[in-house]
């Protein structure tokens, strides 16, 4: 059986948390939270209704052993914060798996765990919070982690859930493009309106743009990403409700942070470095942080 501590218990990290508490692989789940939760309650898809009631540490220092796996849920520029758990919850056999968005997942991680115990994960769960611990999981989700053992085990804990985990050889390819889905959805932060701004004049057009900056980034750093990529963003933004919430817009409307250097400055670095023009995701990078 496996013990699973998840620092940061967000939308994401709620709701893997709520799924893995009914893991029939599962031991116990520790949630890491600045506050303290009574419960977690996710409205799953089908109308399903998840609630789990895990162990909940609000201080490092409440931490008396270390886990199997520490999942760690926090957003990007959280680093700092989401480390200072690690050292009572990481022992001789722990690996991290670092949920977060952008392309840059162990590097974030490398000062303060070993390359070898991270294993990044690109994650697509639609998922809110509406409070402390209640969380509307829109659609069933993804969840993708590379080949290895490491990987297959972490992908092995979500067989009993609606989230589908699965490993790849390639996670550079799934990573950016992910991204690409990401870096779009700045428009909804910049302009404060949710999924349906998709359909507004020039909206469609605009996110094209800043995902074509993002495939030539990303080819340039190693990802196999087609032509076709800039169409399906848009499509799939269509095809969303049009009053959904990512979590760029949602952390602009509640004042806190946003994640813009893991979701487009990371494109106008890298595209820099490599000397491709990126002038769309360089202007919402720049604008979105003026904004906090």
């Amino acid at each position: 059986m496996t013990t699973i501590a998840v620092v940061g218990p967000g939308a994401i990290g709620g709701t893997v948390a709520a799924w893995l508490s009914h893991s029939p692989h599962v031991s116990s789940v520790t949630l890491c939270a600045r506050t303290r939760l009574d419960r977690l309650v996710v409205e799953a898809p089908n109308g399903r209704l998840i609630e789990a009631s895990p162990r909940v540490v609000i201080d490092p220092s409440g931490i008396t052993a270390p886990v199997d796996w520490v999942l760690v849920s926090t957003k990007a520029y959280d680093v700092a914060a989401a480390s200072a758990w690690l050292a009572p919850l990481v022992g001789p056999e722990t690996h991290v798996a670092v949920l977060q968005n952008g392309v840059e997942h162990i590097e974030r991680f490398a000062p303060f765990v070993a390359r070898e115990r991270i294993v990044p994960v690109v994650v697509d769960i639609p998922a809110e919070r509406s409070a402390p611990g209640r969380i509307q999981h829109r659609r069933d989700g993804t969840i993708v982690v590379p080949a290895g053992e490491a990987g297959e085990a972490f992908a092995a804990l979500f067989a009993e859930s609606v989230i589908v985990a699965s490993t790849t050889d390639d996670f550079t390819t799934v990573a950016w493009t992910k991204l690409a889905l990401n870096c779009a959805g700045a428009v909804n932060a910049l302009t404060g309106l949710p999924g349906g701004v998709v359909t507004k004049a020039g909206v469609a057009d605009l996110m094209r743009g800043m995902v074509r900056e993002c495939v030539l980034v990303g080819r340039a750093v190693g990802a196999e990403l087609g032509d076709h990529i800039p169409e399906w963003v848009v499509e799939r933004a269509e095809t969303s409700p049009p009053d959904s919430v990512n979590s760029l817009l949602g952390d602009r409307l509640a004042g806190r942070p946003m994640e813009w250097d893991a979701r487009n400055g990371v494109i106008a670095r890298l595209g820099a470095r490599h000397g491709i023009p990126t002038p769309l995701n360089r202007m919402a990078a720049t604008l979105l942080s003026t904004m906090e």
